[in-house]
């Protein structure tokens, strides 16, 4: 999966670029957004919404959901280069989720450097990443694949459906992390991940049924592999937050000990405040707690987390909702390589590294 990603990624951008130029002049913003009323400021615009887009993908990233979305697209029979601009929509969705997440997360880092409002400000990275829910709109109007009415009109609804849950499952994770004595359960974990990842992959999905005219069943069950797969994936992004901070992942972009430091509910923590006695839990949640942690103080809870066997859990129920994803695709019926890069993925996101 990994020669898939990289095999893709420069067309990917590619076509980013299409959307969103590096560049921003007179003639693109007329051309995008109509003429103006009055006039148009190009600088103002390449400083607010350009620059922290190409800042933010120039970092890296794997392009997966992109990625993903084509080679559901080759599944289904379709040439995928000519379905470039609509890989472009959940990508550029995703970018502008991490913006904001980043916002209310009060994050440090991102891909290894500041993140994006400690560059431009809070004001234009909220913007910025507001505005990335709506960029990629546009292509359904542009209709650069020939797709029939009806279908840009299903893909529309689905994506004012999914977006619609993404923010509740960012809600729900910022009120866990924002009430410490808040108890969560697994269940409610989950489903944030189903809502909060799990959408922006079942968009992936679904849109490359709807183009491609797939009947209902289809859509359901490539919906649901990725949506398996994205909960996977979330669970992965914590173990590798722990990992990372205790030495034994990769280079992983964010802050040491990031998800403690800001109190998150994750499926360990959830795991280990259940497992552990009853003082060692009161002391994890104070940590969590904490409007602050001294670097000694994460490590303290990370330590707690490892000792009630969180790691090995986590990554077992992330292996099984994966095994669940791939049963998904024996519905499908796909041809024998996109089954192959297919089942990789599910593999690829529980064994990175970084």
């Amino acid at each position: 999966m990994r020669e898939t990603l990289a095999e893709w990624r420069p067309a990917i951008d590619e076509a980013i670029a299409e959307i969103v130029p590096r560049e921003i002049d007179a003639a693109y913003l007329e051309s995008f957004f109509g003429e103006p009323t009055y006039e148009y400021d190009p600088e103002g615009i390449q400083r607010a919404l350009a620059d922290p887009l190409w800042e933010l993908l120039d970092r890296g990233g794997k392009r997966w959901r992109a990625v993903l979305f084509l080679v559901f697209v080759e599944g289904f029979g379709e040439d995928p280069a000519e379905y470039l601009p609509y890989a472009c929509i959940p990508e550029i969705l995703h970018n502008g989720t991490i913006i904001v997440d980043d916002v209310e997360d009060e994050a440090a880092k991102r891909r290894g450097e500041p993140a994006l409002h400690h560059i431009y400000g809070q004001d234009v990275a909220l913007n910025a990443g507001n505005a990335m829910y709506f960029l990629p709109l546009k292509i359904l109007t542009e209709d650069p694949g020939d797709v029939p009415a009806e279908q840009r009109l299903a893909a529309y609804e689905m994506l004012l459906y999914e977006l619609n849950r993404t923010h509740l499952g960012q809600g729900m994770d910022i009120r866990w992390h924002n009430e410490g004595d808040v108890r969560v359960t697994p269940g409610q974990y989950l489903e944030m991940c189903a809502c909060k990842t799990g959408c922006l992959a079942r968009i992936v999905a679904r849109l490359a049924a709807i183009i491609t005219g797939q009947p209902a069943e289809v859509e359901e069950a490539v919906a649901t592999y990725a949506e398996l797969t994205a909960v996977a994936f979330q669970i992965g992004d914590d173990i590798l937050d722990v990992e990372n901070s205790l030495g034994r992942a990769g280079e992983f972009g964010k802050e040491f000990g990031n998800d403690v430091r800001e109190g998150k509910q994750t499926l360990l923590v959830i795991h280990a405040l259940a497992e552990s006695g009853p003082e060692t839990a009161a002391r994890l949640s104070a940590l969590l707690e904490a409007d602050d942690n001294t670097d000694e103080e994460v490590l303290e809870a990370l330590s707690i987390i490892e000792d009630a066997g969180s790691i090995e859990y986590a990554r077992e129920r992330a292996l099984t909702l994966a095994a669940q994803a791939r049963d998904e695709l024996e519905t499908v019926g796909f041809d024998e390589e996109t089954d192959r890069k297919l089942r990789e993925f599910t593999e690829f996101v529980i064994e990175r590294d970084a």
